[in-house]
């Protein structure tokens, strides 16, 4: 019985004797936009300030600070490596990372803080090496009350350079190309120079 009533259902359809189905009331009322409304619709804006970029390592990390304004080149205000040397134990390291973004932060006005963000590494190790000096950073610019973002090397690269698997030679260049600064840029500082402009060129707000 089922069966044929489908069947008749299927025939009047064909046949063009079924009435078209009721449109649910929610379908039918206009869309609400700002221009109905009234309301004020959020506008994202380009970035434009001061970001410390890090690029986290335990005995390596790199910091710089980036000044972005509209009109002209981004400009590196303050860059270093934060270096310690091998006879120190991992507590000391991160001591160390801690204490040099906190006196950047606390010396300097800054925006925001963007990191490289940990993606792929070789062994638990050495993912807990580089989660522990992210760490010391994070909560360094977590005390100072500063936005904290985290990007990963792909998209640092593809921001910068434009291609996603680039070497730390093309980053250093390109990073070295696209802001103003004195003196050559070592790997570290280049790298976190890359970061802060990753964030600088696709942060909206």
């Amino acid at each position: 019985m089922a069966r044929r009533n489908v069947r008749a259902l299927w025939k009047a359809k064909l046949e063009g004797r079924l009435p078209p189905p009721e449109m649910p009331a929610a379908l039918l009322r206009p869309k609400q936009t700002a221009a109905t409304t009234g309301a004020v619709l959020p506008v994202r804006t380009n970035f434009a300030g001061r970001v410390l970029g890090i690029d986290p390592s335990l005995r390596g990390t790199g910091l710089s600070l980036v000044e972005i304004a509209g009109g002209r080149q981004p400009v590196v205000l303050l860059s270093r490596t934060v270096k310690v040397p091998p006879k120190h134990d991992m507590a000391y390291c991160l001591g160390e990372i801690f204490r040099a973004v906190a006196a950047v932060l606390r010396d300097h006005a800054v925006d925001h803080v963007a990191l490289e963000k940990t993606i792929f590494v070789q062994n638990v190790s050495t993912a807990q090496i580089l989660g522990a000096a992210r760490g010391a950073a994070i909560a360094a610019a977590a005390l100072a009350e500063k936005p904290v973002f985290e990007y990963p090397p792909l998209r640092v690269k593809q921001a910068v350079v434009g291609v996603g698997r680039a070497s730390k030679e093309q980053m250093a260049r390109t990073v070295m190309a696209l802001v103003g600064h004195g003196r050559p840029l070592g790997f570290d500082e280049a790298d976190a120079t890359g970061v802060a402009l990753c964030h600088a060129f696709t942060w909206r707000g």
